[in-house]
């Protein structure tokens, strides 16, 4: 398994890190609308959608991100998509963790499938604009959510249970603890600093995600980092509770090792668009 793990990152890091930093965007548009496609392809499978179904919704994903460029939206995307999308997940991700894992089975099938699809579109579409800010921006939001993510681990193994004596949501992810997300906020502030020291230093093309929201205070980007901490911790409990309701460990096998598409971008799922609406909004 550990093997399989290496061998699949390498693979992927040997694909991702040419694309990303190409002076052309394409090679990072098509291998991400490739990824996303499959994990569109995943959301149906993990919503009881036939393979039919699934591979239909999976092409009506990449259907909506080709008309998104069509559209001109890579380069300016009208500001209340993002928030559509970021009352979406606000809302739907607090709805969803409250209820737990019995609760989502009731919705109908196809708003679940539908909803998921558009919000995995946006995703994409996040992602395409972050990359045409700049390389600098974009690596700054996702490693947010990999900090929050890796510090997450580290201090909820190191202090899980010390200081808060019941776990985050036990019924949908148990090794998840109020210590690790604590943890995670503080990996993403100290990644803010750094990264900001960064810019001031080599004065970047563009600037970074930390740059932008510390330019208007500190009133504005703390609540701002701890908003997008916290929902990068929504991102993986949605897609776990997802995961339970649907009876399966992995939302594929497509990643040897790693499960599939949704297992690895399942924080940066709301990140991203997230991201771009507190861009374009404050």
């Amino acid at each position: 398994m550990l093997k399989q793990r290496v061998i699949t990152a390498l693979v992927l890091l040997a694909l991702l890190l040419p694309a990303l930093f190409a002076v052309n965007p394409w090679p990072l548009m098509a291998l991400t609308l490739v990824l996303i496609t499959a994990g569109a392809w995943e959301w149906g499978r993990l919503n009881g959608v036939g393979p039919v179904q699934a591979w239909m919704g999976a092409l009506a994903c990449l259907a909506a991100c080709a008309l998104s460029i069509a559209s001109g939206w890579l380069q300016s995307t009208p500001p209340q998509l993002w928030l559509i999308a970021g009352a979406m997940w606000v809302l739907l991700g607090a709805w969803m963790i409250q209820r737990g894992v019995s609760a989502w089975a009731l919705w109908p099938r196809l708003v679940r499938w539908w909803a998921g699809l558009f919000l995995l579109a946006l995703a994409w579409l996040a992602l395409a604009q972050a990359h045409q800010r700049g390389v600098n921006f974009l690596l700054s939001v996702l490693v947010l959510v990999w900090a929050a993510d890796v510090f997450a681990y580290f201090f909820g193994r190191a202090l899980c249970g010390r200081f808060v004596s019941f776990k985050l949501a036990p019924a949908i992810s148990p090794g998840k603890s109020w210590e690790g997300v604590f943890g995670g906020m503080l990996g993403v502030f100290l990644v803010s600093w750094l990264w900001t020291v960064f810019d001031r230093t080599h004065n970047p093309i563009t600037p970074s995600f930390y740059t932008l929201l510390w330019a208007r205070g500190a009133g504005v980007a703390v609540p701002a980092l701890l908003f997008m901490s916290a929902m990068s911790v929504v991102g993986d409990l949605v897609e776990s509770l997802v995961k339970r309701s649907a009876g399966m460990k992995d939302s594929s096998g497509l990643l040897p090792g790693h499960g599939g598409v949704l297992d690895r971008v399942d924080a940066l799922l709301p990140t991203l668009p997230l991201a771009m609406m507190l861009v374009a909004w404050i």
